[in-house]
């Protein structure tokens, strides 16, 4: 049966037992970008500094223009989802008929497919990551004759700090599915504080600077200045202050009195 080019077409996956796959992904495969259109894409905290960086963009406008919130498998905390165009189809913003105009800087579910990691929620598991090929219907690359193994893969998408940073993620992750919020749920104050924390770093950099974080927790000459300079360093930042907010644990210590 045909499906509509509106209609969000979700796929199967399968877990890479045998050390590789067949995929390949060029304007040479019939369906050459249909999965720019209307995918249901969930952004990581990592996805919006790679964004909103090459689109010029502090990360406030970004979010407003390009994205949505939604509440999905986890209902204590909204998702951030990419935000597809209006036009027929519903294409993502940053496809053209020439391609992907982020390329370089593509979210980490363009980057990884159709390899999804399964990456542990726990920070000290020690077991090495699983990997699943996800195909969809409408996906011609799983016919290609390009055999590659996952770690061709990664290193060739160049996913490895996006890993790295959605694994720090997960875990934090974890935490928010426990309903940490108490009776209040959703509704609680601390949940936008978190939120800023994790996808709005302009606006939690402000934060840091403009309160009494500083002189709260004990942060190194060298961390304030590369906070001040960097977002990923801000990003880590905030994994580790939402995980000192939720559990009162974690990297993160409390400035010493008297």
């Amino acid at each position: 049966m045909k499906q509509s080019p509106d209609k969000v077409v979700y796929g199967s996956r399968s877990e890479v037992t045998g050390g590789g796959f067949y995929f390949a992904c060029h304007p040479g495969v019939p369906c050459f970008t249909r999965c720019c259109r209307n995918p249901d894409m969930y952004l990581y905290p990592y996805d919006i500094i790679r964004l909103k960086s090459r689109l010029e963009m502090d990360s406030e406008t970004f979010l407003d223009t390009h994205t949505y919130t939604a509440v999905r498998d986890n209902p204590w905390f909204p998702h951030v989802m990419l935000k597809m165009s209006q036009n027929q189809g519903r294409p993502c913003s940053f496809l053209t008929d020439q391609g992907c105009t982020v390329y370089e800087d593509r979210p980490f579910s363009c980057r990884a497919y159709p390899i999804e990691p399964a990456l542990s929620r726990n920070m000290e598991d020690s077991r090495p990551d699983r990997y699943f090929v996800m195909r969809h219907p409408y996906c011609k690359g799983h016919e290609q004759e390009q055999y590659q193994s996952v770690e061709q893969w990664i290193a060739g998408q160049e996913l490895g700090p996006f890993i790295e940073h959605n694994r720090r993620w997960a875990a934090i992750d974890a935490l928010l599915r426990a309903n940490p919020w108490g009776p209040k749920g959703m509704e609680n104050p601390a949940v936008k504080m978190v939120f800023m924390a994790a996808f709005n770093p302009d606006r939690f950099r402000e934060f840091v600077f403009s309160s009494s974080f500083l002189t709260r927790f004990e942060i190194p000459a060298g961390r304030k200045a590369a906070v001040e300079a960097r977002d990923t360093d801000l990003m880590v930042l905030g994994f580790d202050w939402i995980e000192f907010l939720l559990t009162g644990k974690g990297p993160l210590a409390e400035a010493k009195t008297g």
